[in-house]
């Protein structure tokens, strides 16, 4: 049980290692492509990935069960992902990256009411303000020093609080101990059939030589393979075993990662206001954890 809560923690680390680039590389790819194309390619080639891994198919037991993979799919594929691709069509990758990682709040509070969790403290609502505060200065930052539409960042809080919905039903999908590449691929199943009518009503151009461009076909490839048939799999393998709580802490490495390589990469401006705005939404994050007691969500 130790060695699995190691490659449990391992997992989950790797998991934010990556995700945090994402935003750079669908950052990259919205100079070409809609936000539901690249959602649709991405999972696409995920799904086909998890499938020549391990190409058996589950079979829930209840049609409770079926819903709860129906729910996670779309939250966690078609709603996270859309309102995350958009809100990066507005803002910066580096101020999508920080309100992202707001995502733990919001799991916390779902987790209190629907997993048995314990009673929240005051550091998590300190915490919870400090954070706000932040967020507020990478969005002020935004609208009137950088001339960014502040519709972005607010897409991108949705994006956190969605995120949250999905690791508390994969908390309770983890608790049928299904097969975890199973389970994630079910999740990504329901997850296309959601954008189907989703690209009905959207322009969608079957344009192979937008495919085959070198740096769009190395993203789409990172993003299918990589952001999401490998790290859907480790993080439902960490949310199975650490909880969704104590997993969703490790969002807090994904606005280092982001900030860092959108200055990298995409040469994005950090003023001093953003970086203020990114220290307080930290700040507020390490707080609202420190007192939380979440013996009965971490343990499975």
């Amino acid at each position: 049980m130790k060695l699995k809560g190691v490659s449990s923690h391992l997992a989950a680390s790797l998991t934010m290692i990556i995700w945090g680039t994402t935003f750079i590389s669908t950052k990259i790819l919205l100079r070409d492509f809609s936000p539901i194309e690249i959602l649709l390619l991405r999972f696409i080639i995920g799904y086909a990935a998890l499938l020549i891994v391990y190409p058996h198919f589950l079979k829930p037991e209840s049609l409770k069960e079926e819903l709860l993979f129906a729910a996670a799919g779309l939250c966690g594929i078609t709603l996270y992902y859309m309102l995350e691709n958009t809100a990066l069509t507005y803002t910066f990758a580096s101020d999508v990256g920080i309100i992202i990682s707001a995502a733990p709040f919001f799991t916390a509070i779902l987790a209190h009411f629907l997993l048995n969790g314990e009673k929240l403290h005051v550091s998590f609502f300190v915490g919870f303000f400090t954070s706000i505060i932040g967020i507020s200065l990478i969005n002020l930052n935004g609208s009137f020093f950088l001339k960014s539409n502040p519709m972005g960042d607010v897409l991108a809080v949705l994006a956190a609080a969605i995120w949250a919905v999905y690791s508390v039903l994969m908390k309770k999908i983890s608790e049928q101990n299904y097969n975890t590449i199973a389970c994630t691929r079910r999740v990504f199943f329901y997850g296309i059939l959601f954008m189907i009518p989703v690209s009905s009503f959207l322009e969608i151009r079957l344009d192979f030589n937008r495919i085959a461009n070198g740096t769009n076909l190395f993203n789409l490839l990172f993003l299918g393979l990589g952001a999401s048939a490998l790290c859907f799999v480790t993080w439902n393998f960490a949310v199975g075993t650490l909880g969704a709580v104590k997993t969703s802490v490790y969002i807090y490495l994904v606005p280092v990662i982001t900030v860092a390589a959108s200055a990298l990469i995409l040469h994005e401006k950090i003023t001093w206001v953003a970086a203020l705005g990114a220290i307080l939404t930290m700040a507020g994050l390490f707080v609202s954890e420190r007192k939380v007691k979440t013996k009965e969500i971490i343990q499975p």
